[in-house]
């Protein structure tokens, strides 16, 4: 039985861990995710320690099987939520390879949801990789007119 609760200050390695695995599956460079690992750990811990980032560790026999991180992020109001200034935000879902195909994600995602209609908050955003948009599509999440630039420092 998969059981899955809230994430605490003690689960910052494991959550470090699940990203950076993200990240690798989503083919990105191991000397980007070295740059990463440590200024990503320090703030990591210090968001689990302020509160600003939650989120939910799935179990299975007490063992860590994946994990889901939520923030608030202001935002102006936006027609997609006129009067709220505030949208949710997912990141770092993952799910250990050998536990993928049994609804554990999908299960991650609901407790998010949730929360974030127990916030109040009427919109949330993620950042898909291409191996987890389905799960997001059949959930009823859309893709947006977001876009992206790396910029460089002079």
């Amino acid at each position: 039985m998969i059981v899955p609760r809230s994430a605490s200050r003690a689960d910052c390695s494991l959550i470090c861990r699940h990203r950076e695995e993200m990240f690798r599956s989503a083919g990105e460079s191991e000397v980007d995710l070295a740059a990463m690992a440590e200024p990503y750990r320090t703030w990591q811990d210090a968001q689990l320690e302020c509160g600003t980032y939650s989120g939910f560790v799935a179990e299975a026999d007490g063992q860590p099987v994946g994990s889901v991180g939520l923030m608030e992020i202001d935002w102006p109001p936006h027609p997609l939520h006129p009067e709220i200034s505030k949208r949710g935000y997912v990141l770092n879902l993952y799910v250990e390879p050998e536990w993928r195909g049994r609804g554990i994600a999908r299960q991650l995602m609901t407790c998010a949801e949730d929360v974030f209609r127990a916030r109040g908050l009427t919109y949330a955003v993620l950042n898909a990789t291409g191996q987890g948009r389905p799960l997001y599509e059949q959930a009823g999440w859309t893709g947006t007119a977001q876009m992206g630039k790396a910029l460089t420092l002079e």
